[in-house]
């Protein structure tokens, strides 16, 4: 299969015009874990956070998508599928809402389109092995920095500083998208800071020396489209 037809233009090209685009709020819950699932979300801008809720409130940030990104978390062609996170925005977002049957239709009667879900979830298990790599072989401190990594290759915009991570994103935040507490966290960016690794201002962290980070942990330079938090 070819794949620079992404499944999200496949998507878009058949659905732009039939689907209103939502304007959703920062802070906006798109739907939550345990709900029947009715929707697949396509987004246009902003960005969502989907993840968990411990059951003694800590939160955990499993991925952030952006703009080019669908929201498909769910056991697809199941009968009656369950949403197993939940999802909210943490800017101001548009997406555009398909109903899952209409969703699962398409994809089903149309072989590109197949084709493309099918390298779309694959790499997205790709991702999430990586993923677990990182927290399980590095521990707390090789995961904050493979996250500030991935951050980079998703947010990361070039400066005479470093790279700016364009996203604002608190200390607590981060700390749920390591599965950390927030005082360890600090307690490690105070450290990357006194070492001039990364600088934070007005909710923005700048990486300064992204080789320290990767070296750190023992980076695979994966490919983009794997080394993110999409």
């Amino acid at each position: 299969m070819d794949k620079n037809i992404s499944l999200y233009s496949l998507i878009l090209q058949n659905f732009i015009d039939k689907e209103p685009i939502q304007k959703i709020k920062a802070g906006t819950i798109l739907f939550q874990e345990d709900e029947q699932v009715e929707n697949v979300f396509v987004v246009l801008s902003g960005t969502i956070s989907v993840g968990r809720v411990h059951m003694k409130g800590k939160e955990f940030i499993m991925k952030l998508l952006n703009g080019d990104e669908m929201i498909i978390d769910y056991e697809l062609f199941n009968h009656k599928p369950k949403y197993h996170f939940t999802a909210k925005s943490l800017t101001d977002s548009e997406v555009i809402m398909i109903k899952r049957e209409i969703f699962e239709e398409f994809v089903l009667n149309d072989k590109t389109a197949m084709n493309s879900l099918i390298y779309w979830l694959s790499t997205r298990y790709l991702k999430a092995q990586m993923k677990c790599q990182d927290l399980i072989m590095n521990g707390k401190k090789g995961g904050l920095y493979s996250i500030l990594i991935r951050l980079c290759h998703t947010y990361g915009i070039k400066t005479e500083e470093g790279i700016l991570i364009d996203l604002p994103l608190t200390h607590q935040e981060l700390a749920n998208l390591t599965y950390g507490t927030r005082e360890v966290i600090q307690r490690m960016l105070k450290e990357l800071r006194e070492q001039e690794i990364i600088t934070y201002d007005q909710l923005k962290f700048t990486v300064k020396n992204l080789p320290y980070l990767k070296r750190e942990v023992d980076c695979q330079n994966c490919a983009v489209e794997i080394c993110g938090l999409n």
